[in-house]
């Protein structure tokens, strides 16, 4: 099964197109695909106490754990990924030990290109993740109401696909031999 974890909390967000972009690409290809969306699926803050136990962080927790790879997409607020996504990661910690995973961003400008490297660090480094090096970052500009209107960004919505699977793939096989 393949994750798709959007974590932006607002009604209309383009990173929950990228999200479904995804979600698509993946089903046409016959993959199992599970979405967990943030802004109909709450989780309390982490109090690093009692919030483990949440029935969310706990169904969250799971579905991490067996997936074979992590899509997440998140807004960029001041330079930086949303704090819904840091949030499910400290509530979920060592489920995502290993998985792969892939960064799908939506930002205002240009500038926060390298919004992603805080979160990819900490999975990284905290729990061994393998982040694909290939990310998606897309701007207001790629966007026309509720759909992606970029043709660069679908290219590479299906390179991040494409490369995600590959990886994911190769690891699964490997570790079955």
């Amino acid at each position: 099964m393949h994750l798709i974890l959007s974590s932006s909390l607002h009604p209309t967000s383009r990173s929950r197109i990228l999200a479904r972009e995804v979600e698509t690409r993946l089903r046409a290809m016959g993959r199992e695909v599970e979405v967990f969306d943030l802004s109909s699926r709450t989780l309390p803050p982490c109090d690093g106490a009692k919030a483990y136990g949440d029935p969310e962080v706990i169904a969250l927790a799971e579905m991490i754990r067996s997936a074979e790879s992590i899509f997440v997409a998140s807004p960029v607020y001041n330079y930086d990924v949303n704090a819904a996504i840091k949030n499910a990661v400290e509530l979920t910690g060592k489920a995502w030990t290993g998985k792969v995973v892939s960064l799908m961003l939506a930002a205002g400008g240009q500038g926060s290109y390298m919004s992603a490297m805080g979160l990819a660090n900490s999975l990284m480094l905290d729990f061994r993740c393998v982040i694909v090096p290939r990310f998606v970052y897309a701007t207001g500009e790629s966007f026309e109401g509720d759909s992606l209107a970029d043709d660069d960004i679908a290219g590479r919505v299906d390179q991040l696909v494409s490369e995600s699977l590959r990886v994911s793939d190769a690891l699964r096989d490997a570790a079955t031999v």
